[in-house]
């Protein structure tokens, strides 16, 4: 265990209370100091919702160490369940509550609750964190509801395809959607619209919206579909083992992803489905990326880490869809590290895995990207750097939590994708030419343009401030603290942040940090760095418009 400033996970006890807030009629009763109910806010705050999580706490304080906190647990337990009626109950501990070994799931199962399903939960709170214990806790629910149905051994597996002997349209379970996942509730209605134009119906989504007795409907399903592994994994692999209920696991992130995903359900299903053309009527991004326009975008160089399931497939869309090049891929989902660096491997980078931001941070400058898509950790680091980001996976923050429809799943997620990740390289693209113009007679104050009547120096200042920032860029270069043999204004390391951080003992002159600021932003850092490279290597100490010149034609050959 560490001390750090952020992290990308909890502790696996915010898992369960995402379980059970996820879920209908279920109640969360978690054995906790007063300091560990801080988790309330990422559901009222971020998740933006009008109640409180079902979840009781123990409460208990530095004084009640020397009393019996085992009948602290108890009170509290009959409490919950008397005012809030639950159809299941999960009891638990958080990681402070651990240390004190009231095993709190024990004491539950010995009381008397009126008939209602316990489910204890044990979550090593010191090796394990909120992914998994959101997964383990889905998991002991099923299974803890669903034991009286189990088939008995040598059972005949149940036929994907029997839904036609039946009469019936074919159903699944969508399983895995979850409060505090990345967008899973529009992914829910995205994926349950694309299956209903294919002629399937959605039994259960779980746990997001489900109540308990819908779960006991899960084995009724043809298959499942394993929306989110971090969550449903060991929930679809249990459900195949035990009930020999089919899986489909290609997740539907992306033009292709959804394809793959319509074809290996019709598979399973034995359906046929006409998907000729389905792509380009029901999402934009192909045409794009057939399109004069997208050359634009050809190359870009891209950093990525998240969680497993986004970054696998924030991976192939960006190579295989948008031409861009993966320059880093990782992930902090330990549980699925296997499977992102398979991935990373096909792209031919080593994954990074980690769930320190700074080693993170760390990587994305050394990999020089000119986008950044990540978490909302990335996107303070990009900031930092002076990099384009687009968030993709949790953690994320309220503004990752959009009031409108915007989903990142099928057809109309690969619409959002493709405008959440080209626009703010479009966009840096268009502040670049507004900077590197700004002397043109368009920018030069009192030229009315398009503003009808507007006069003097406020009316023709540009809104966004970007001609505003780059004069002051320009009078801190007609200012400097020292001159070159040319009388140029000399900035020693550090005068002029462009992107990225300078060594000490190089100088750059005016009409180096000059030209360098005509460099689009979003590459400026790497250029700055490698002439200062250049620099060093040739024992230049002052970095002129013609050092600059010359390192281009360096790194070009």
């Amino acid at each position: 265990m560490e001390l750090t400033l952020w992290t990308y996970e909890g502790p696996p006890h915010v898992g369960a209370l995402r379980i059970a807030a996820s879920m209908e009629g279920v109640h969360y009763v978690l054995h906790a100091p007063q300091g560990d109910t801080y988790a309330d806010l990422l559901f009222t705050m971020i998740e933006r919702r009008d109640r409180r999580p079902p979840v009781t706490y123990t409460t208990f304080q530095a004084r009640d160490l020397g009393g019996d906190t085992a009948e602290l647990v108890k009170r509290s337990i009959t409490e919950a369940v008397a005012r809030f009626k639950p159809e299941a109950l999960l009891v638990g501990e958080s990681c402070t509550a651990e240390l004190i070994q009231d095993q709190p799931g024990s004491l539950a199962a010995g009381m008397d609750l009126g008939g209602v399903p316990i489910v204890s939960l044990d979550l090593p709170a010191y090796s394990k964190k909120e992914n998994w214990g959101a997964a383990e806790t889905f998991y002991q629910l099923v299974r803890g509801l669903l034991k009286d149905q189990l088939p008995a051994p040598g059972f005949t597996k149940p036929d994907p395809t029997r839904w036609r002997q039946e009469g019936r349209r074919p159903r699944v379970n969508l399983l895995g959607p979850s409060l505090l996942g990345f967008r899973c509730r529009d992914d829910v209605r995205e994926i349950t619209d694309l299956l209903a134009d294919h002629g399937i119906e959605v039994n259960v989504v779980a746990p997001l919206g489900a109540r308990p007795a819908d779960l006991l409907r899960l084995p009724q399903a043809d298959l499942n579909v394993c929306l989110y592994p971090e969550v449903a994994g060991p929930v679809c692999s249990w459900l195949e083992r035990s009930f020999g209920m089919a899986v489909v696991r290609t997740v539907p992130i992306g033009v292709g992803a959804t394809g793959d995903f319509l074809v290996e359900l019709g598979e399973k299903l034995a359906l046929e489905m006409s998907l000729v053309g389905e792509a380009d009527r029901r999402s934009r991004l192909p045409w794009y990326s057939r399109s004069v326009d997208s050359t634009y975008l050809t190359g870009k160089r891209v950093f990525i880490f998240a969680d497993a399931t986004h970054a696998i497939a924030a991976a192939r869309i960006a190579s295989q869809e948008l031409g861009f090049t993966v320059v880093g891929l990782g992930t902090y989902s330990r549980e699925q590290a296997r499977e992102v660096r398979a991935a990373a491997q096909e792209l031919g980078l080593e994954a990074l895995i980690s769930d320190d931001y700074l080693v993170v941070e760390k990587a994305m400058a050394e990999a020089a990207p000119e986008l950044v898509l990540g978490t909302q950790m990335e996107r303070h680091s990009a900031k930092r750097l002076g990099l384009p980001c687009a968030v993709i996976s949790s953690p994320l923050h309220v503004q990752d939590v959009p009031a409108r429809y915007s989903p990142q799943m099928g057809w109309e997620g690969a619409n959002v994708i493709f405008d959440s990740w080209v626009h703010p390289l479009m966009m840096g693209l268009e502040e670049h030419l507004i900077g590197m113009f700004r002397h043109d007679f368009e920018f030069v104050d009192g030229h009315l343009s398009h503003l009808e009547g507007a006069s003097g120096p406020a009316a023709a200042a540009p809104a966004n401030g970007i001609a505003s920032t780059a004069a002051g860029t320009q009078s801190r270069l007609d200012h400097g603290p020292g001159t070159s043999q040319d009388n140029e204004p000399v900035f020693t390391a550090g005068s002029v942040q462009a992107g990225g951080g300078q060594e000490l003992g190089l100088n750059w002159s005016a009409s180096g940090e000059a030209e360098l600021s005509r460099i689009p932003f979003f590459v400026r850092g790497k250029v700055r760095r490698n002439t200062e490279a250049y620099a060093r290597d040739r024992g230049v100490n002052t970095i002129t418009e013609e050092v600059l010149y010359d390192a281009k034609a360096h790194f070009s050959r």
